[in-house]
């Protein structure tokens, strides 16, 4: 691996770097403001941050797939327009071609760079060998496991020699331990300086992996995305999870990532009022997640990361469980710990019907569509109201994505605390027969 020095080549250099895209009311959604990042060779960086926080959108607009709305982006001194030579991506998905062949999908990258017969064949055998495949040069996608696929999108990536190696939240799309075995590997070919690349870049949500895996660590706000924090990772390589130094940046990343901004939203909400932004989290997993806390052994008061490790879930899956409680104020969110509030506390010990009726009141009092929606079904004769009335005044404030997420939340949500039914048919609100299970919608 090259040395890493505040000398070293820069290969990226992004300045004041803005991306908007437009919403369904004719405005524009703001993703990206004013981000700087400069990546140098030698290093190893990663970008943690929330789902929605733009993260993918920057490494699109590195990869030269986007262009920026303002501000300015280079690589190696040039502005970016269009894909830049020297930069590869490897994607969430692993993107193969089904009809090709292991070799055939790792040597396109060369064929559009026009490189011979020999030379293609003879450098894609080498990067099948790098990433693990030998001997599987022949097969088709179809007949490899999911890291399997992923390691052929690895090694289709490091033929052509990037300079920067751009990933996309890798291993996400794996199990546990397969991502575990890929990630390793990864780590240990880049520590021997064998990657025929100079930098990476990597977006991810695992707090854990960007700890294990980079140099530095840039930690993103969201709505719009912004660089938050920056973290230099100064442990040596192999890094050991069970290390004091590895667990204390990792509690501080989560603290970091539930540190509130200046809003009067709990933290990680979206948008203000009727225009906030409500992620999918189903009712059931929200009541687990409350009886979990106030029991033992975290008596109503819990360590994100250490609750994360108990439930499974990575830093954005926990953090969207606990923002969603927040809201709601049957939990507090605060520097990694998530604590229940009295509300919280009492609904754990309340039977069934009556927690439906807490939730219930606490939709109306702290998630102004709730109320909305509800005010509307009682003012109407029919009692009844469409979808698209209110998706429309969503859409003024939200993409349309976001949108209908929401719509999701909140027909999911109401319906568990029996507020209001909804018709999948006819896509329409009504007081009628609510409280229809959940689970089959």
């Amino acid at each position: 691996m090259l040395e890493k020095t505040s000398q070293s080549t820069v290969l990226i250099d992004l300045r004041n770097v803005c991306r908007s895209f437009p919403k369904g009311s004719g405005e524009d959604l703001l993703v990206l403001e004013k981000v700087d990042l400069t990546i140098r060779a030698g290093e190893m960086v990663g970008l943690l941050g929330r789902s929605g926080s733009g993260k993918s959108t920057l490494l699109r607009i590195i990869a030269g797939l986007i262009a920026p709305s303002s501000g300015e982006a280079e690589c190696r001194g040039e502005a970016i327009k269009g894909p830049p030579n020297g930069v590869a991506m490897v994607f969430q998905s692993f993107a193969l071609f089904p009809w090709l062949t292991v070799l055939q999908n790792v040597e396109l990258g060369l064929e559009a760079l026009g490189i011979d017969d020999a030379e293609r064949r003879t450098r894609a055998l080498a990067a099948i060998d790098l990433i693990g495949l030998d001997g599987f040069e022949s097969a088709y996608p179809k007949e490899l496991s999911g890291g399997m696929r992923q390691r052929v999108g690895f090694a289709r990536a490091l033929v052509v020699h990037p300079d920067l190696l751009l990933m996309d939240e890798p291993f996400s799309a794996l199990d546990v331990l397969t991502a575990e075995t890929l990630r390793t590997d990864l780590i240990d070919l880049w520590i021997e300086g064998r990657l025929p690349i100079k930098s990476i870049l990597m977006v991810t949500h695992n707090i854990e992996e960007a700890v294990l895996m980079c140099d530095r660590i840039l930690v993103f706000s969201s709505n719009p995305g912004r660089v938050a924090a920056e973290y230099k990772v100064d442990l040596p390589h192999p890094r050991n999870r069970l290390d004091p130094a590895f667990r204390q940046l990792v509690d501080t990343l989560y603290a970091r990532m539930t540190l509130r901004e200046a809003t009067t939203l709990p933290t990680g909400i979206q948008g203000f009022g009727v225009g906030m932004v409500l992620d999918h989290v189903s009712s059931n997993v929200l009541s687990g997640l409350i009886e979990t806390l106030a029991g033992p052994p975290y008596n109503g008061h819990a360590d994100l990361p250490v609750l994360a490790g108990q439930l499974q879930l990575e830093a954005d899956e926990i953090l969207h469980l606990g923002e969603s409680l927040q809201l709601l104020r049957f939990a507090q969110l605060s520097e990694g710990d998530l604590m229940l509030t009295d509300a919280g506390k009492r609904f754990a010990n309340l039977e069934t019907d009556a927690r439906k009726k807490l939730f219930a009141e606490h939709l109306l009092a702290y998630v102004p569509v709730m109320g909305l929606i509800k005010r509307v079904l009682d003012e109407r004769p029919s009692h009844a109201a469409p979808a698209a009335r209110f998706r429309n005044e969503l859409e003024d404030y939200m993409s349309e994505e976001y949108a209908d997420e929401t719509l999701r939340t909140i027909v999911s949500w109401a319906r568990y605390g029996e507020l209001f039914a909804y018709d999948e048919q006819s896509e329409t609100f009504s007081l009628e027969n609510p409280g229809v299970d959940e689970g089959k919608s």
